[in-house]
């Protein structure tokens, strides 16, 4: 058993055989007759939730239609018409999906002997959404074989990446799906600027690229079963060889199989499923992930079900039944006309997040985090941290007069001093008043978020870790949205309290699951990111079904932005900085040795679970004001205290005011560049600060790769 596959709690990859050859085992007909029954349970469940699936639909038709219209197929019939056009097209997307994703997921996480790996956790699905957008973009009207083969060179560059940050995925699941999560935000970020700056282009990709089985016509399916059909034959083809991988390297390579040639047409046929997947409904989350895990369970417990010839086809079966009932689902909540506008993989996303969560579960506590980095960090003086400080304070003046003068609107320093001095004219005072909370909203959000990312890496002694990543961002932005959409117009107070709320849930729901006599701090990672994925899913559902026409409020709200933003914004974050920064300044030596190890802060009398309660529950409270006055904004949290941490050393008494002032400055520039590069229109800071903050996170990744 692999030490990822050993620490989840996931059933070991299959050996070469159920049994030792020649042995009277290998002759039982029981495990061939438990394999049949598992097979055949799984097609009866699947059979009865497609009959389901094809009574479901906004024209109102029952089985007796339904029958009549398969059996009887008349051109003039209503329910001919229907089945034809519409529903028998969605259910077999649905079926070509849920077999593509499934059988890549096994076959993704037997290369990876990793058991989170999957076409999401690799951002394959990512990587091909982004170059399906950026083909509309550019007016370019493909066939299916092109955008596909599109899809997959785009699926094919990110699964790349992200195997060799995580070393192939030996190097455990919270590298893993720390590079997947980098990498996949990275992309979306780049995929929301396209769906927001090229709004009439990209018209309806924004449902679709939640994953949507909604097909008009037999075209794309007809195109795409062949595809698929290639690439299950492909992966059995390929299945002795996963089993003789599954023994290690080194044994594989002496009973003569290539194994870097296995690794590559694996991952090759598996993004080529994803991708496929992808070009006909979209990138429905998490399929890949939890078909295998499922069917990993039943091997588990079902003898002769171990070896890839089963394994891959089971995890295709499991795959179509999670989709199939995603969508039966779906359409059962949601009647009418939202089961054709809210998306499948809503729902796939949501079920994938719990599955995540309780993978995250069964870890095993493995001490430290993914590299203390506070350790490792090469002491600085007093003097340095002094010059660092002033330069800093210098460059953030900067950064604020940049902001005040670009814009859609160019300005000059005197029309900014005769502003204050209250003599300006009319434009150059209509300006500046919209302009200034705004500059005012990115500088205090960005200290909050750096102050929060300290904080958070020092709780959780994992330098990789901050806010968004343990699912507070995303639980703070689910709150915001609701209030925003179902309550329009509240007062500030309201929408904080909103965010808040939502936050504080999330972060509660992550502690209580990641708390098992201890907190481990991979466990409440991985269990944030599932937790991040969830509300995201949640959040993407609100938007579309109540409201459908204005996605570009709550698009970009999701990505962080100061629009609209008044003074009266400002005051939570204030609040929240002024409550929040003297329990730094408090705590900052009790942080300092949190960062250490688990046992140094008990010999020294720190009570370690109370400590880093405080910190996070603070965390909390700065992250939902941060939400309140720009958004969503990714990776500040983590990039600003790292880079603190370079410049200043590890202490916390330094890196705090040093991690507040790179996040101003972050978010300040990112912001100014949104207002500025393609004015009029605007770019999200959230989107600017993730396209540079995801390649530094990438980047450290990459170095803790290289010295490990």
């Amino acid at each position: 058993m692999s030490t990822a596959q050993e620490r989840v709690g996931v059933a070991p990859s299959p050996t070469v055989g159920g049994a030792v050859p020649g042995s009277p085992a290998s002759d039982d007909a029981r495990p061939l007759l438990r394999a049949t029954t598992v097979f055949v349970g799984a097609g009866l469940v699947m059979a009865v939730l497609a009959a389901v699936h094809l009574t479901q639909g906004t024209a109102d038709l029952g089985v007796s239609d339904v029958l009549r219209a398969l059996f009887r197929a008349d051109d003039g019939d209503p329910a001919s018409a229907v089945l034809v056009a519409s529903r028998m097209p969605r259910l077999v997307a649905a079926i070509l999906v849920g077999a593509a994703l499934g059988a890549a997921g096994a076959a993704l996480q037997s290369i990876a002997r990793n058991p989170l790996a999957s076409p999401d956790t690799l951002a394959v699905n990512a990587g091909g959404y982004l170059a399906v957008v950026a083909a509309a973009v550019l007016g370019i009207s493909l066939p299916f074989y092109l955008s596909g083969l599109l899809a997959f060179a785009g699926g094919l560059l990110a699964a790349g990446l992200v195997l060799a940050l995580a070393q192939g995925g030996r190097s455990g699941p919270t590298r893993l799906i720390l590079a997947g999560a980098a990498t996949t935000l990275a992309l979306s970020s780049a995929t929301n600027v396209l769906l927001l700056v090229f709004q009439q282009e990209t018209t309806g990709l924004f449902a679709w690229g939640s994953g949507s089985v909604v097909q008009s016509g037999t075209r794309v399916v007809t195109l795409a079963a062949p595809v698929i059909g290639v690439g299950l034959l492909c992966l059995g083809l390929l299945t002795r060889r996963l089993d003789l991988l599954a023994l290690g390297d080194d044994a594989a390579q002496v009973l003569g199989i290539d194994v870097r040639s296995t690794r590559v047409l694996t991952v090759g046929v598996s993004v080529l499923l994803a991708a496929a997947a992808v070009t006909v409904a979209g990138p429905i989350g998490f399929v890949g992930l939890c078909a295998p895990v499922l069917a990993r369970l039943v091997a588990g417990r079902v003898g002769g079900m171990s070896r890839h010839a089963v394994l891959v086809p089971l995890a295709a079966v499991l795959g179509v039944t999670i989709v199939l009932a995603a969508d039966v689902l779906l359409r059962a909540v949601l009647p009418g006309e939202y089961g054709v506008a809210v998306p499948t993989g809503i729902v796939t996303s949501v079920f994938g997040a719990v599955v995540l969560v309780a993978l995250a579960r069964r870890l095993r506590d493995s001490g430290a985090g993914a590299g203390g980095s506070a350790a490792r960090v090469r002491p600085r003086s007093a003097r340095r941290a002094g010059v660092v400080v002033g330069l800093l304070t210098v460059l953030l003046g900067g950064a604020f007069v940049a902001a005040m003068l670009l814009g859609d609107r160019l300005l000059l320093l005197g029309d900014v001093l005769h502003w204050a001095e209250g003599v300006a004219g009319r434009q150059v005072g209509f300006t500046l008043d919209q302009r200034m909370p705004r500059v005012l909203a990115a500088l205090l959000a960005g200290a909050a978020l750096g102050l929060a990312g300290s904080m958070v890496q020092s709780a959780c002694r994992n330098p990789l870790a901050e806010p968004s990543l343990l699912g507070v961002t995303a639980g703070a932005g689910l709150g915001a949205v609701c209030v925003i959409i179902f309550v329009p117009g509240v007062p500030v107070w309201a929408l904080s309290a909103a965010a808040g709320a939502g936050a504080f849930v999330a972060f509660g729901a992550v502690y209580a699951l990641a708390w098992r006599g201890g907190l481990s701090s991979d466990r409440l990672v991985l269990i944030g990111v599932g937790m991040s994925a969830g509300a995201a899913a949640l959040t993407t559902l609100v938007i579309v079904v109540a409201e459908p026409w204005n996605l570009n409020l709550a698009l970009t709200w999701l990505s962080g932005s100061t629009y609209g933003r008044t003074f009266e914004h400002l005051v939570p974050v204030i609040v929240a900085l002024v409550v929040v920064t003297p329990v730094a300044v408090w705590r900052r030596r009790d942080m300092d040795v949190l960062a250490l190890d688990e046992d140094t802060p008990r010999t020294l009398g720190v009570p370690v679970e109370r400590t880093r309660l405080v910190l996070l529950g603070s965390t909390v409270l700065v992250t939902a004001a941060a939400v309140c006055a720009v958004g969503v904004v990714g990776f500040v949290g983590l990039v600003a205290p790292h880079a603190a941490r370079a410049l200043v050393g590890s202490r916390n008494s330094r890196v705090v005011p040093v991690a507040m002032l790179l996040g101003a400055v972050l978010v300040s520039v990112a912001d100014t560049l949104g207002r500025t590069v393609v004015a009029p229109a605007q770019i999200p800071a959230g989107l600017t600060t993730a396209l540079i903050g995801a390649p530094y996170f990438v980047w450290l990744l990459w170095r803790g790769r290289a010295r490990s």
